[in-house]
């Protein structure tokens, strides 16, 4: 045991406490940074929805204090939750990324990717968002059929990355296989898998798929590696909708449970999904009676989502114990980081069911049942401009491009562009409810402009657009926006199944031709310059992959 003089036991105690002092400053900063960001996120909603109830759809008094009282909540779980994420996922797929990478076996990357995209994608909170909404899918073989496609295509993004197979080639593939699989599945599968595949990119999911690929180009470490560590969240995205629309064509699967018992199997295969129950619209007349609401919810959601981040907590055990070996300060962090992210999950999803959600479907229904249905166009519309402004991914996203592009795109053009551009989507998806146009005359060509565009900008621009594609459809989308559209259906006797769903997929189409249309304005104006742009990445040294 080493002996210290009072003076240099001094010395090391304030070294100590100033040590902890600076580590309490950071956690203090990065609390208020999460807690404004949250605020932001869910301030244009609320302010839209105290508009819209004094002007065009009176709102009861009980439900409205319901609307306050989850809005609080989901400000709070937001932060919570953002705050774990960035000490637990992101360190977790780093260290996950780099110790694949140095293994050089290609078994190890199959079974992690696998293993992490499932379990990952089990705690997102979007996807369970989505899961309660859907009408004939039961809610968990829709969350693990869709944690399953994730894990499948982030086995291919990170063989693409080892192999160096060019993103829009594959891209160009499996979209295809998608347009070709939605001509065979029911309507109701077929927009709620492209529903399923925006989602997917949420907030739990994105950042540690990232932090995977910059844990692989960290390691490999030659001088394009990081250009190509884009693209993982784009192929994963797919993934989604393709197993979506398996659960639609398997003839185990595709039976819709309500009509199973009056109709045969390749009969009942043949009918549209029947439209989702309305949510029950809470009113309630006193303090105390919303007291009760919320501890009588609260227990639900405190099982559902500790069983949602189980598996993601037993792999990082497994890999922690196997191979990463995290030292003891870290890993007290993280798990810090994971307890953060539980309580943020909780406090999110009860919010979100017992307010957000039945709120957002009543504005639906009383708006357009208000004899004018056509307004609900214009009032999504101005939802979708402000809310995405206020998504702390799309100001991070904003500022990748403006440094990527030397400030060729601005933040602020890079900003409003995708403003206008998810404005325009939701004000589309409003279209479809009052019109019933199927998804596909919307979903088709916007693909096929994307993919047309990929061949004529620097191929960074691409693989940033398709990994954003989820980072425009935040957790206001399909938390508020869907429940809008489905209580606009309900209301004017839709199909809800296949009109009201795709709201979250029109959205996360947005960035893919905004991106690449400000890319191939960047790549004009450097070109007017006669400044070298960006081209394909050539690789100098192959990695070696142990079969």
């Amino acid at each position: 045991m080493a002996k210290y003089t009072r003076e240099e036991f001094e010395v090391l105690k304030q070294q100590e406490l100033k040590k902890q002092k600076v580590l309490f400053e950071e956690f203090k900063r990065l609390t208020h940074k999460q807690f404004r960001e949250s605020f932001e996120s869910v301030l244009p909603i609320f302010v839209i929805v105290i508009g819209l109830s004094l002007v065009l759809a009176p709102v009861p008094s009980g439900t409205m204090l319901c609307f306050i009282a989850s809005a609080l909540l989901l400000i709070i779980g937001s932060a919570f939750f953002n705050m774990g994420a960035d000490f637990s996922m992101s360190p977790i797929g780093e260290k996950v990324g780099a110790a694949i990478v140095k293994s050089r076996k290609l078994h190890v990357i199959v079974i992690v990717g696998l293993l992490l995209g499932f379990a990952v994608t089990i705690a997102e909170p979007d996807l369970q968002v989505l899961a309660t909404q859907v009408p004939s899918i039961p809610e968990k073989a829709l969350i693990y059929g869709v944690a399953t496609g994730v894990g499948v295509f982030l086995v291919i993004a990170l063989l693409r990355m080892f192999f160096k197979v060019p993103l829009n080639r594959l891209l160009i593939i499996f979209y295809a296989v998608v347009l070709v699989l939605s001509f065979f599945v029911p309507k109701g599968y077929r927009t709620i898998s492209f529903d399923a595949g925006g989602v997917t990119t949420g907030p739990m999911t994105v950042p540690f798929i990232m932090a995977l690929g910059v844990g692989v180009a960290a390691v490999r470490n030659d001088r394009h590696a990081e250009d190509d560590s884009f693209g993982l969240v784009a192929l994963c995205s797919i993934g989604p909708i393709l197993t979506v629309m398996i659960l639609g064509i398997l003839p185990s699967t595709g039976v819709i449970p309500e009509l199973a018992g009056s109709a045969s199997a390749e009969a009942a295969k043949t009918m549209e999904m029947e439209a989702a129950s309305a949510p029950a619209i809470p009113d309630v007349a006193t303090s105390i009676e919303l007291a009760k609401l919320y501890y009588e919810g609260l227990p639900y959601y405190l099982k559902e989502m500790l069983s949602s981040l189980l598996p993601i907590v037993g792999a990082f055990v497994i890999f922690q114990i196997i191979a990463l070996k995290i030292k003891a300060r870290q890993l007290v962090k993280i798990v810090r980081g994971l307890v953060y992210t539980y309580v943020g999950l909780v406090l999110f999803m009860t919010g979100v069911n017992l307010g957000f959600l039945p709120t957002g479907y009543y504005l639906g229904e009383i708006l357009a049942g208000g004899g004018n249905p056509w307004i609900i166009v214009p009032a999504a519309m101005v939802m979708g401009y402000v809310c995405v402004k206020a998504e702390p991914a799309v100001a991070v996203l904003n500022r990748q491009v403006e440094d990527m592009t030397d400030g060729a795109i601005s933040e602020r053009l890079m900003g409003t562009s995708l403003s206008i551009g998810v404005a325009i989507s939701l004000g589309l998806s409003m279209v479809r409810v009052l019109t019933g146009i199927s998804i596909l005359w919307f979903i088709v060509p916007g693909y096929l402009i994307a993919i047309i565009i990929s061949f004529f900008v620097p191929k960074i621009y691409t693989a940033i657009a398709f990994d954003s594609g989820g980072v425009a459809s935040g957790p206001m989308t399909a938390a508020f926006l869907l429940p809008f559209a489905q209580g606009a259906c309900a209301c004017l006797g839709g199909n809800v199944a296949t009109d009201a769903f795709g709201v979250v997929a029109m959205v996360a189409m947005t960035p893919l031709i905004t991106i690449q249309g400000l890319g191939l304005m960047a790549a004009f104006k450097k070109k007017k310059k006669k400044v070298p742009v960006p081209t394909e990445p050539v690789f100098e040294d192959d990695m070696i992959i142990e079969l």
